[in-house]
């Protein structure tokens, strides 16, 4: 998209400096801001865009950069120039999940309950905002400083207009079809959607493996129509609590997984620290509800 001789260029005031990555028909840049060389990633997203496609760009980028919260990398800026356009985010230099676990590595259910509750907590933002990501997934987890998980990459999310599951919108498939829900596939993301794909990345998590592989067309009729591998097969150590959980986040229907992210997530803790052999009594509360009752 950008050749390696223009990497000298500047991009309305930010120089990039290297190619980070890409991925879904974009690329990410290391780049510092010219007048102060602070670090930051610029996205640059393919395609000339003109007429109503500019505006819905500018609509929706402004809806980015309005988000603020904890476990979200911030959109500082976006734009337009020549025939692409471009987000400018918060570098995080200390890399994403995918790194850090790469496929095959079982990651200890501790650690994926602390990324869980940070990821959930992120997702449940997004939902508030009437937003979808609809690309959950470790690579779009990235590491800050202090060691906190922040959810990256809403260049293909979408603005939940209904809210009603029974009327969703309809939209072209976009995403990364190992960890897309069946409806997704099908063209109608909901807020559900997000729910399934963390749950496939806990399955990795916890397994090592995806709950599904092969090609694409095999892929997508897998979620569409096969229910995955019970996880205690890919991992005897799990406790059943921990399986049924995730099992429930991965049902085919929208309906039938958690009511929400946030419960979700409470469900998947309680599960873990049920399955802890050395863990402390809990002390019941009047709010809480077994992730069965929901």
């Amino acid at each position: 998209m950008i050749d390696k001789h223009s990497l000298s260029r500047e991009i309305e005031g930010y120089r990039l400096l290297s190619l980070l990555g890409h991925g879904n028909g974009s690329e990410i840049y290391l780049a510092e801001y010219a007048s102060s060389h602070s670090p930051v990633a610029v996205k640059i997203l393919p395609g000339h865009r003109a007429g109503d496609n500019l505006t819905r760009f500018f609509i929706h980028a402004t809806r980015l950069k309005r988000l603020e919260h904890p476990y979200i990398v911030r959109v500082r800026a976006f734009g337009t120039q020549d025939d692409f356009t471009y987000l400018v985010m918060d570098y995080l230099p200390n890399g994403n999940l995918r790194e850090r676990h790469p496929k095959g590595q079982v990651v200890e259910s501790s650690t994926v309950v602390r990324y869980v509750r940070q990821v959930a907590d992120a997702i449940t933002y997004l939902h508030e905002q009437q937003l979808i990501h609809r690309d959950i997934k470790p690579h779009n987890m990235l590491i800050n400083a202090q060691g906190n998980v922040l959810l990256s990459d809403f260049g293909i999310s979408v603005v939940s207009h209904s809210l009603d599951p029974l009327a969703p919108q309809q939209h072209d498939f976009e995403g990364t079809v190992i960890y897309a829900a069946p409806e997704q596939l099908l063209g109608t993301p909901r807020r559900a959607s997000d729910q399934y794909s963390l749950a496939v990345t806990i399955y990795e998590w916890l397994s090592g493996t995806w709950p599904f592989s092969g090609t694409f067309d095999e892929l997508v009729e897998q979620h569409l129509h096969h229910m995955p591998p019970p996880l205690r097969t890919r991992n005897s150590a799990l406790s059943p609590l921990i399986e049924q959980v995730v099992m429930k986040a991965l049902a085919k229907s929208p309906e039938k997984r958690f009511p929400s992210m946030h419960d979700f997530a409470q469900a998947f803790t309680w599960a873990v620290e049920q399955s802890t052999p050395d863990r402390q009594t809990p002390r019941p509360t009047r709010q809480f509800r077994t992730p069965f009752s929901f």
